[in-house]
């Protein structure tokens, strides 16, 4: 098990929509990152418009990461074939062994789209692992898996985003992790208001939160899951941009220094 970065570590710096920084961190911008850091995987993610590159530039990506000795993961959004199958080729340029996605649709379209694509995913070794969301259940995630029945399809555990579906990271984990081959460490708090009508759920640097980092782990091992963790990040945004991306890179450190801790 390694612990790696991601492009929603930095997700402030490589830009939202509605609060654009002046000069967006770009993919080599999240190598470097990555490399200062001393960490040894990168997840790029669907904030990352990787289908919009040419093979030229891919190649430079790819380049890069070797140069840095970093190895790559994709992510993206969807499960409609077409989009699978470019990020496979996209993967393959890439060296990445897991392509996540995100969909709202786990139905039996979804489950014949997988089917589609799975011959090609097989042959070339890549594993296509679905994250938990908050569109749906974590038993109806399981149940799609289970449709699916093969060894290259599993889960993306995000540790929070079924707070949104009504459950608890507990839950979430003990539910997922049979089927988990990539997860997302992403630490909360939950504050009360100021008026002390409601609540907000926040996000915390690795380790300085709510999140029972190592008891997750520990439950993931028992089922003989290792994968790679990949640290997210929601880090609150703090009235200006330029300030929220410095809180942001603040943030990543303390949880770099924690997580190697505990993976270290």
């Amino acid at each position: 098990m390694k612990v790696g970065v991601s492009s929603y570590t930095w997700a402030w710096a490589v830009g939202r929509r509605g609060y654009e920084p002046e000069q967006p961190m770009d993919t080599f911008g999240l190598l470097e990152k990555t490399k200062q850091n001393k960490i040894k995987v990168l997840q790029l993610a669907d904030n990352i418009s990787l289908h919009k590159m040419n093979k030229k530039e891919l190649k430079k990506i790819s380049d890069a990461a070797q140069n840095h000795g970093i190895e790559i993961e994709l992510g993206t959004k969807g499960m409609e074939p077409e989009k699978l199958l470019q990020y496979l080729s996209i993967a393959k340029q890439l060296g990445s062994i897991i392509v996540r996605t995100i969909t709202h649709r786990l139905d039996r379209e979804a489950v014949s789209w997988i089917r589609e694509v799975l011959p090609l995913y097989q042959e070339a070794g890549v594993s296509i692992a679905v994250e938990n969301h908050d569109e749906h259940s974590t038993d109806e995630l399981v149940a799609f898996i289970e449709s699916v029945g093969s060894a290259y399809v599993g889960v993306c555990l995000d540790t929070v985003n079924s707070f949104a579906a009504l459950e608890s990271p507990e839950d979430v984990v003990k539910n997922l992790a049979p089927y988990t081959i990539n997860i997302h460490i992403k630490d909360f708090d939950i504050e009360r208001a100021d008026h002390m009508l409601g609540f907000s759920i926040v996000g915390k640097p690795a380790g300085e939160g709510r999140l029972d980092i190592v008891k997750i782990i520990n439950y993931l091992k028992k089922y003989g899951r290792e994968p790679n963790a990949i640290l997210e990040l929601w880090t609150p945004y703090t009235g200006s941009i330029g300030e929220t991306i410095i809180k942001e890179d603040e943030w990543a450190k303390r949880s770099i220094r924690y997580l190697k801790k505990v993976f270290m």
